[in-house]
């Protein structure tokens, strides 16, 4: 972390580093500097933690806006729910990848949501996974959410970092926007691997994206019985997060 409290994750390989150069965002530099200045012992309140990642390159532009309304929602429903933190993770850009600290009930976080642009570049799925598992090794972590629309990585190398997470009983929710074949494939065998579960969904049905936001928090906060209380309220998001999930425990 540099000295202003702010910081990236660069590193090659998934390691995490200290910022190589400022986000020219300032608004985004200083609300990740307040949340990284909480003490550890508030971040770390033993309380249900969730990650929340995203791709924010220039692939999403069409989407983003709708999109960004929505996943602000999600903050909006882990506050409403209580005993969940939530950490932000982004990226864009050539090597830009943030995270927040854990902030209650995802605190703060819509607001920074909206003020995220896209921007051109990779789509470093390997450092969000690999930042997950650093935090799952410093604490528990109940869930990761990660939303993207491609996977230019290699899938084997991002298949065994979900096997670390999965021995650290992280479960990652792979919701992909688009209908790109590879992603899809890799991103299943991710939520397969840890036991969580993917799901797809259409920049034209926000509804459903939202739907899917509000049950994985559920589960973060509240474990699988909290979801399963919402599938049987008829929550169909719920059910289908459910549904994968019970599959892929019977995997062999």
């Amino acid at each position: 972390m540099s000295g202003d409290g702010k910081k990236d994750i660069l590193a090659k390989d998934g390691a995490a580093g200290v910022a190589a150069r400022p986000s020219s965002t300032g608004e985004i530099d200083n609300f990740i500097a307040q949340t990284r200045s909480v003490p550890a012992g508030m971040a770390r309140s033993g309380r249900g933690q969730l990650i929340f990642a995203l791709d924010a390159t220039m692939s999403r532009q069409p989407a983003w806006d709708m999109a960004q309304t929505v996943q602000g929602r999600m903050f909006e429903a882990a506050a409403a729910r209580g005993g969940l933190d939530v950490q932000l993770v982004y990226f864009r850009g050539f090597g830009e990848c943030r995270a927040s600290r854990f902030v209650a009930g995802g605190e703060g976080l819509a607001a920074l949501m909206s003020k995220i642009s896209v921007r051109g570049g990779e789509t470093p799925i390997g450092k969000v996974l690999a930042h997950t598992r650093e935090e799952a090794q410093a604490g528990p972590v109940g869930a990761l959410i990660y939303i993207g629309d491609a996977m230019e990585e290699n899938a084997d190398r991002l298949c065994q970092q979900a096997g670390e997470l999965a021995l650290l009983g992280v479960k990652a929710f792979m919701f992909h926007e688009g209908d790109d074949l590879v992603a899809r494939q890799c991103f299943q065998e991710i939520a397969r691997i840890t036991g969580g579960a993917y799901a797809a969904f259409d920049a034209s049905a926000p509804g459903r994206l939202a739907s899917l936001l509000a049950a994985a928090a559920a589960y973060a906060s509240g474990g699988r019985a909290a979801l399963a209380d919402q599938a049987r309220k008829g929550d169909a998001a719920a059910q289908l997060l459910l549904t994968q999930m019970r599959a892929g425990s019977q995997s062999p």
